[in-house]
């Protein structure tokens, strides 16, 4: 088993442009530590993010890690064994100028900005639950418990170094409540050794994460992947045990959407021996579409099919359920 903490050295703030910490290999477990995605400098109501972090050191991500064998052109597939917090406190908050309901640069309104204010969440382990607290009353209820990575990518194609916030088709900042225990993502490889990170653990997160924060939390995680020799993925694809996923990330959010359904749609053909159309209505009669945030200066939009629409298809050569008995 291979174990990496979150210590100086062993986090960044970009996918791409950063050497590896360490070297993995497929199929052995994997054991990460990761920030939330303040830094842990966020441990009050008074700590405002504003005051105490430093634009562009936000999200940071564990590694990157160079994967045995991973070469341009395969497809890497990182499966979720275990999520955990490692904190027994989760933090969100609102900012000025982000989020989905406020002006910011992209969308400039004469609007006041919102106020910057930040919400502790108690997380009970035992209980699966944190709990929502208002800041303004005594208002309380308890939540379930849903730990989900936002962040996980690999090194972008081309030299090109990609902050961790964006979400693009190397992965990044994807933010979907689909990627939590249980689920395996599928990545494109742009460079030798795919050079993977994550980190953004969140204890829940809505979809689309509206106010820009979901209750952010160090993650102790522990991963698997495997390495498919020369089968490339265009866009982020992700499988758990009853859907297979395509992800978009663009702007406007239907451009999100488109991508992500035109590449289920093919994934479906391409599995199923359907022709192009034939696939379309099926996709159209049973797609699930999800959106993972809708702040970033990409949105992200999932569209999903039940695998019992498949007539007994399966993804990737049956890695998911491989990877699933590790």
């Amino acid at each position: 088993m291979s174990d990496f903490d979150a210590e100086p050295g062993h986090y960044g703030y970009t996918f791409g442009g950063r050497e590896a910490i360490g070297e993995v290999k497929p199929g052995t477990p994997i054991t990460l530590r990761t920030l939330d995605c303040f830094g842990g400098k966020v441990r009050t109501v008074d700590d405002l993010p504003s005051r105490v972090c430093e634009f562009p050191y936000l999200n940071p991500v564990t590694g990157p890690l160079h994967v045995q064998g991973a070469q341009p052109g395969d497809t890497l597939a990182v499966h979720v064994v275990s999520l955990t917090p490692s904190a027994p406190v989760g933090i969100s908050s609102t900012f000025p100028h982000f989020g989905a309901l406020t002006s910011t640069g992209l969308t400039r309104t004469l609007q006041a900005p919102l106020d910057e204010r930040v919400w502790l969440y108690d997380i009970d382990l035992d209980r699966q639950t944190v709990r929502y607290q208002a800041r303004n009353s005594a208002y309380a209820v308890d939540l379930p418990l849903a730990p989900m990575l936002g962040t996980v990518g690999v090194a972008p194609a081309a030299g090109e170094v990609r902050q961790t916030i964006v979400p693009d088709v190397h992965g990044g900042n994807l933010d979907t409540p689909l990627l939590g225990p249980g689920a395996t993502l599928y990545l494109g490889v742009n460079v030798p050794g795919a050079l993977l990170a994550l980190g953004d653990g969140h204890a829940r997160q809505g979809d689309g994460e509206v106010c820009g924060v979901a209750v952010e939390v160090a993650m102790d995680v522990t991963i698997v992947v495997e390495v498919i020799s020369g089968v490339p993925t265009g866009t982020p694809r992700l499988e758990t045990d009853t859907q297979l996923v395509s992800l978009g990330a663009a702007r406007p959010l239907e451009d999100a959407f488109r991508i992500s359904q035109e590449d289920l749609v093919r994934h479906v053909a391409q599995l199923t021996g359907l022709d192009l159309l034939d696939a379309y209505q099926l996709v159209s009669q049973t797609t699930h579409a999800r959106a993972g945030n809708v702040v970033d200066p990409q949105y992200v939009m999932s569209g999903a099919i039940d695998k019992r629409y498949l007539n007994g298809a399966v993804a990737y050569g049956g890695v998911h359920d491989r990877l699933r008995a590790v």
